[in-house]
């Protein structure tokens, strides 16, 4: 079955990659599984912060792949101790955000079992570019005469 998307229009030419980011957004999603708040800081700041309580740094993953935010987290499973009741789990998550064309993560922080990723969208350019529109090479017409004055072929060439 083909599936029907708004980018077949003849009048969005090359937003195919728009497409694969929203496929890539909706494959993205991992549950609920840590939760998650996004701010908008400023216009051009954004901070996402995890519920990450129980890692440390060290457990922690931060990285962009293809325009893509990934943070995975992984506890090592301690068997030295030994637990009547385990209701904290020591939990492994890989979470994704896909980022606009651009976006840039400027920082990480960890503090009270919180991470803040801080993302900085940089000033877009103002960019005017004036197109030369060129005549189009001209047409030679060449015209073959018999001997008799009387033309016997025409042939056109073009640029």
């Amino acid at each position: 079955m083909s599936r029907l998307s708004v980018f077949n229009s003849p009048l969005l030419l090359g937003f195919d990659h728009i497409e694969h980011m929203l496929d890539m957004a909706a494959k993205s999603g991992n549950g609920g599984y840590p939760p998650y708040n996004i701010e908008h800081l400023d216009d051009r700041t954004l901070r996402i912060t995890l519920a990450v309580a129980g890692f440390a740094p060290e457990d922690l993953d931060v990285t962009v792949e293809n325009n893509q935010l990934v943070i995975r987290g992984r506890q090592a499973d301690e068997d030295t101790r030994t637990f009547l009741h385990r209701g904290i789990a020591a939990r492994q998550f890989q979470r994704k955000f896909v980022l606009a064309q651009g976006m840039d993560v400027s920082g990480a922080s960890i503090d009270n079992g919180l991470l803040n990723i801080d993302l900085i969208r940089p000033e877009p350019e103002r960019i005017v570019k004036t197109i030369e529109i060129k005549p189009e090479p001209t047409r030679r017409r060449t015209v073959h005469h018999k001997t008799d004055g009387a033309p016997s072929t025409v042939s056109q060439e073009g640029g």
